[in-house]
């Protein structure tokens, strides 16, 4: 089942997030991932596997503060790999999204985005 967690503070973000997450490690997931913005600055980690994988790779992001959101994943639709996991981005690694649930239309949805050029 999928997990959802954010933090906006003056604290470190990431830490806690990621702590969140481990809390709903219990509902069971394949993947898990973290967005974070920072001076401005899109960054997203994201890996198939357990918290502790992605936690590994933390230092990659070089960042610990700015607004953060968190996902598990649990794949309904979709195989559990790093393209799959969440969050997602737009074509401009402007904006990272997470939800939960399958997207039913989400050919429709994708080949509107590609005709506006996305």
């Amino acid at each position: 089942m999928c997990g959802i967690t954010g933090y906006v503070g003056d604290r470190e973000s990431v830490p806690i997030a990621i702590e969140a997450l481990k809390k709903l490690e219990y509902r069971g997931y394949d993947s898990a991932g973290v967005a974070i913005i920072s001076d401005g600055v899109l960054q997203i980690l994201k890996n198939p596997g357990k918290i502790r994988e992605l936690e590994a790779k933390l230092p990659l992001l070089g960042v610990k503060h700015g607004t953060v959101i968190a996902h598990t994943r649990w794949a309904t639709h979709g195989v559990p790999n790093e393209p799959n996991a969440h969050p997602h981005s737009d074509c401009h690694n402007t904006i990272a999204v997470i939800h939960n649930g399958i997207i039913e239309n989400f050919i429709t949805l994708r080949e509107e985005l590609i005709a506006k050029g996305h």
